[in-house]
């Protein structure tokens, strides 16, 4: 939680591959500045803030001169624990998520219960390995890393589709409003949502 009551998460994280700076309000209005050296994940997650209604500002820097995968991997890490961060300790939020996303020939089914318990479900391929310079299989190492460091049980799967492009599109908005769905706050709701008191 930050200033003036919003449900807001920073987080800085530096290493000798990576150089990440992320922060999002959760009660936003899909406002995004996204620079992060990738340009296929700039595009993925300026998607996610517009589409889940997240205020998000990212500015990253990597050894993309190997390939992306380090930072693809860390800024998944940091959008996960600015989640965990801006959500406390999770009182008052409907918990459950769920979008059917179509992207003109494609669907994609994503399903999210922020339970405190990581596990992550990915059966999204693509038949492309590369997407400009994207190595496609990076998705599920973003979705891995977010996924492991928010705290979520998340089932991602395409029911069909056949344009690469689309189908990776679908998985970020997707997850973009299951996660808005999953966040709100529920009125009247002060503690979790769990017949065990705690997550």
């Amino acid at each position: 939680m930050g200033e003036n009551g919003k449900r807001m998460g920073a987080i800085q994280r530096q290493t000798k591959e990576t150089d990440v700076n992320l922060q999002i309000y959760l009660d936003g209005h899909g406002k995004t500045k996204v620079d992060c050296g990738v340009p296929f994940l700039d595009h993925m997650l300026t998607l996610f803030g517009v589409h889940g209604f997240f205020d998000l500002t990212l500015k990253a820097a990597g050894d993309t001169e190997i390939d992306d995968h380090h930072t693809v991997e860390d800024i998944g890490i940091c959008l996960g624990q600015a989640f965990a961060m801006a959500l406390g300790d999770k009182g008052g939020i409907a918990r459950y998520g769920l979008s059917y996303l179509p992207m003109d020939e494609t669907l994609v089914r994503v399903v999210v219960d922020i339970s405190n318990r990581p596990y992550l479900h990915y059966s999204a391929d693509v038949p492309d390995q590369k997407l400009g310079t994207f190595d496609t299989s990076l998705a599920l190492e973003f979705m891995r890393a977010f996924s492991q460091h928010a705290g979520l049980t998340l089932h991602i799967d395409l029911i069909h589709g056949v344009n690469s492009h689309h189908i990776i599109e679908a998985v970020f908005k997707g997850l973009a409003r299951a996660m808005c769905q999953a966040s709100r706050q529920v009125d009247g709701l002060s503690g979790t949502l769990s017949s065990k008191g705690l997550l």
